[in-house]
């Protein structure tokens, strides 16, 4: 069982999440996070754990050979900041980030300061490249 991952995915309504969301900025990213990705993947968001939304799933094989089910694009709220967890790396997704406002990164993470500061379409693009991506190999 220790092979497990944490974070599976779970039957909590989104909407209820959503709302429970705090503060009010971060609650109003997410519904439009909400709408904006469940429209560019065709996908029903799904609360993965207690507070990641994703859309869509896959199969993961990491190095070492261990693989996991996980979600293809997908957000958490956090107070600070709004994280949107991306696939295959952020390298694939380099001629986007310009048009996000003040974000920073991390290995598969992005940290957005304001998602409402973000080109739309732009995010929709990020969004799409990462439901699209397929593992290599």
């Amino acid at each position: 069982m220790a092979d497990q991952p944490k974070t599976v995915p779970t039957d909590a309504d989104v909407g209820e999440f959503v709302a429970g969301v705090e503060p009010e900025k971060r609650r109003a990213e997410a519904g439009l996070l909400v709408e904006l990705m469940s429209d560019a993947t065709g996908e029903r968001p799904v609360l993965w754990g207690p507070s990641i939304v994703g859309f869509g799933r896959r199969r993961l094989t990491y190095p070492s050979g261990r693989t996991i089910d996980w979600f293809r694009v997908g957000f958490a709220p956090r107070r600070a900041q709004t994280v949107l967890y991306l696939s295959g790396g952020l390298d694939g997704y380099q001629d986007l980030l310009a048009g996000l406002g003040r974000h920073s990164t991390g290995k598969g993470c992005l940290y957005l300061k304001d998602v409402r500061a973000a080109d739309p379409g732009t995010l929709r693009k990020l969004v799409g490249r990462s439901y699209d991506w397929e593992q290599p190999g």
